[in-house]
């Protein structure tokens, strides 16, 4: 599980495109999915699978969950988004367990859920974690672009990280180009910010499952620099 496609601010109908060479399974957003150009035509591509966050108001385009077949094997992943500092949208807590009540099989085993948490407050993605535990499979916080080091597998067998970080340049203030970025903060004027050039850092993590139990085996991180430019 990476964080971030190209692009100043997340999705677009291009990154997202670009993004199923590799072999993306599944592309979750954030906060700032409206502001991308075509972004109807993005959500509305079922080859893509970009998801926008479950809780955001009915009647919006796109879905904020889906389900897709992996080596075989089922695998839900849901797009939440937090409150704290954020926009004020319906609660993730009480959204996802409506959702996960409709998913219901009665018993074990449980089926294979990622939920992509996409908040500011660390807080509230730590009690996201804890909110989840022994219900899905793994809980994935992102929107910081700083990726966090407490990884671990929670009781009940959930997979949780407070934030993956993300894939941008390295030589940035979270992906946005370093002299722009200060004078934002000296001056106070606020001006758009270009994505910065130079070295991509790579941060994910690598979850281990039990593809019959839907349990976490292990997850932990993976950190890399490349040369390749943003």
């Amino acid at each position: 599980m990476a964080r971030t496609a190209p692009g100043a601010g997340g999705s677009a109908s291009g990154p997202p495109t670009k993004c199923t060479t590799p072999g993306f399974d599944v592309i979750t957003t954030g906060n700032h999915i409206w502001a991308q150009q075509d972004v109807e035509a993005a959500l509305a591509d079922d080859r893509l699978r970009v998801l926008r966050p479950l809780n955001f108001p009915p009647g919006l385009p796109g879905r904020g969950t889906v389900t897709v077949t992996v080596h075989g094997v089922p695998v839900t992943v849901v797009s939440l988004m937090g409150r704290v500092f954020m926009a004020p949208l319906d609660n993730p807590f009480t959204v996802i367990d409506r959702h996960l009540e409709t998913m219901r099989g009665g018993g074990d085993p449980r089926p294979i859920v990622v939920v992509d948490f996409h908040a500011e407050a660390t807080s509230e993605k730590v009690a996201m974690g804890w909110h989840l535990a022994g219900r899905v499979s793994a809980v994935v916080g992102t929107h910081t672009h700083v990726p966090t080091a407490d990884a671990r597998v929670l009781p009940g067998a959930t997979g949780f990280v407070t934030d993956l970080g993300m894939v941008g340049p390295r030589d940035s203030v979270i992906g946005s180009a370093v002299a722009p970025s200060l004078a934002r903060f000296v001056t106070g004027r606020s001006h758009r910010l270009p994505v910065a050039d130079g070295i991509v850092s790579f941060n994910a993590v690598i979850v281990e499952l039990d593809r019959l139990r839907g349990t976490c085996i292990s997850i932990r991180r993976l950190d890399r620099d490349d040369t390749l430019t943003a």
